[in-house]
């Protein structure tokens, strides 16, 4: 019998999709397809909002950082999820597994913090409407990113430290298509409380927290849209809600369905499980450009005004490619 005790991986194997190996082509197609729109619309975003002078307002500086993050995101997994389907290449460093893990859920974990900081901007600017320009202040929005960025390091290193520290592993071969915490850590030979613990504390202080701050900021939105008296400015009021209503449903409603029926639907086949955290990663950084695009007339317009424009993008000059903060 093997002896687990002594078995450190120096180079761990991605399954892929356990269960769904024999038909990779449709799920790498409908992988690849998410991938090409989610960087095509979100470098549209990055591209066009610096250029655009009428886009140089704080809720565009969160979409900014969105489209930045969530183009990180999508290439953080999609190319090894492609290499493993269409190549076969499973083999991923000990390091570099660690790494891939760090850098998901420290952009999953921006992404969700986006969203709030998003829905707290719309909260000032139809609540406090006369304070908004005061207090949504290009150094609060830098000391807020910074706060995002630290709080995904602090709450995620040690999840790393603490795998780094297990003495053993039982197999290097990780059931999943990237990365996932507890689907590395239920590989090792020691006692994983500590690890899920810690897991779903990570996972309630980010995830679970901003969800209640959101709905929070949203409930008073509602509430004060509601008793504008016209008609006209309330449906403008909550016009501007719309898309980031839309984001933050697609984002969360992924995210807790993928969290529930890991955690309860045990008679759910694995692939299911894999399926669905691969979709909670990948569908949101494709919607949200779109999103925007379409319930944004400021953004297809200006989108429209780059692409038409006999102006080349090296002839702007520096101020209109910079991004204000």
């Amino acid at each position: 019998m093997a002896n687990f005790t002594s078995f450190y991986p120096s180079m761990f194997i991605l399954v892929g999709i356990p269960g769904l190996e024999i038909v990779p082509n449709w799920i790498s197609i409908m992988f690849c397809s998410f991938y090409i729109m989610a960087l095509f619309g979100n470098l549209i975003l990055i591209l066009v909002i610096p250029l655009s002078s009428s886009l140089h307002s704080p809720m565009y500086s969160f979409l900014f950082l969105l489209a930045a993050n969530d183009t990180l995101l999508s290439n953080c997994i999609v190319p090894k999820m492609l290499s493993i389907l269409w190549f076969n290449l499973k083999l991923i460093s000990f390091n570099g597994c660690l790494l891939q893990m760090f850098f998901v859920h420290c952009f999953t974990s921006t992404e969700s913090g986006l969203l709030l900081t998003m829905a707290f901007d719309r909260y000032l600017a139809i609540c406090k409407p006369l304070r908004y320009t005061m207090i949504m202040t290009n150094t609060l929005i830098m000391k807020m990113v910074i706060i995002l960025l630290a709080r995904a390091t602090i709450l995620i290193a040690p999840t790393l430290i603490l795998i780094k520290l297990f003495p053993a592993f039982k197999t290097n071969v990780i059931a999943h298509s990237y990365c996932e915490h507890m689907a590395v850590v239920k590989l090792a030979a020691a006692d994983i409380r500590v690890n899920s613990v810690l897991g779903l504390i990570v996972a309630f202080t980010i995830l679970g927290v901003d969800v209640l701050l959101v709905l929070l900021s949203y409930s008073i939105i509602f509430h004060a849209v509601c008793n504008i008296p016209s008609k006209t400015a309330c449906l403008k009021a909550f016009n501007t809600c719309t898309p980031h209503i839309c984001v933050f449903l697609s984002f969360y409603a992924l995210a807790f369905f993928s969290f529930l029926s890991h955690r309860y639907g045990k008679n759910i086949p694995s692939y299911v499980h894999i399926i669905l955290s691969d979709m909670y990663l990948l569908v949101p950084p494709m919607l949200n450009p779109i999103i925007y695009g379409i319930k944004t007339k400021r953004i297809r317009d200006q989108v429209w005004s780059v692409v038409y424009s006999q102006k080349p993008i090296s002839q702007f000059s520096p101020s209109q490619i910079e991004i204000h903060f």
